[in-house]
């Protein structure tokens, strides 16, 4: 360990000896921020308050796009605006509305994600966030490697490495932005520098993953529509079984209201 960082965290041992219980678990508490192990949780908290803002945000974009919609609606009532004005600003609306229900939903995300974090905190003897992280971007990198240095995969699959096939193209410049980020997170990390690096990393293995499709496809061991296929059967799927749920509840709640219409009065 870095002799500065030991410094730091033995320097908290002292207030936490002398301060009893409540100072012992604010100390704690500190050192684990101080010593990273709270980097993930902290970096999840970061990305919901930002979730949520930009939900609010786009609430408030579509009361104003609805309201602009009245407006113009009236204005052609009153023959001060034309049809395409109308179907303009109505068209705006949707986008407003669409945008509304991205935001919520990547506030849910955001949620859940907090949630994984805190229940993963580790241990004073586990790697650090930070730590998992940088070896899971090696990992990525060393997949990426192994396309370089083996003459046997050059051959077979000649596209990871050119950079004129646009998946490369995009895995290159995936990786170039995951290590300025990671050289960003380095010292005392915040939990913005975090969740960015953390960004770039997820980024860069999608992009890896779409690269090396790509090449398979192109060697005639992959098919370029299977993944589509693929997407739009799970998406069916997850539809189904939403539309399941709600359907199973819907009748739980009529079957519930049945029962409570049926019994007999207790006097």
């Amino acid at each position: 360990m870095d002799p500065l960082l030991l410094a730091v965290e033995l320097w908290w041992i002292a207030p936490a000896a002398a301060g009893g219980v409540a100072a012992g678990a604010v100390g704690l508490r500190r050192r684990s921020i101080k010593s990273g192990r709270r980097l993930e949780y902290d970096a999840a908290r970061h990305d919901l308050k930002a979730a949520r803002q930009t939900a609010v945000e786009r609430r408030m974009a579509v009361k104003l796009a609805r309201a602009d919609v009245a407006r113009i609606s009236a204005e052609r009532s009153a023959r001060r605006a034309t049809p395409e004005q109308v179907a303009g600003a109505k068209r705006m609306l949707r986008a407003k509305e669409n945008d509304a229900k991205a935001a919520s939903a990547d506030v849910r995300a955001k949620q859940v994600r907090l949630n994984a974090a805190r229940a993963a905190i580790p241990p004073a003897s586990a790697p650090r966030p930070l730590e998992r992280l940088q070896a899971q971007h090696e990992a990525i990198v060393v997949r990426w490697m192994s396309y370089e240095t083996d003459p046997g995969l050059q051959i077979a699959y000649p596209e990871m490495t050119d950079v004129r096939q646009p998946a490369t193209a995009a895995y290159l410049r995936a990786a170039a932005h995951a290590v300025e980020m990671r050289r960003a997170a380095t010292g005392r990390v915040s939990a913005a520098d975090f969740a960015a690096y953390r960004d770039a990393v997820a980024d860069l293995e999608r992009a890896f993953e779409a690269a090396e499709h790509a090449a398979r496809v192109h060697a005639g061991e992959a098919s370029s529509a299977s993944s589509t296929w693929q997407d739009a059967a799970q998406d069916v799927i997850s539809r189904s079984a939403e539309a399941i749920d709600r359907a199973a509840g819907a009748a739980a709640s009529a079957f519930a209201a049945w029962n409570e219409r049926k019994r007999p009065d207790k006097r």
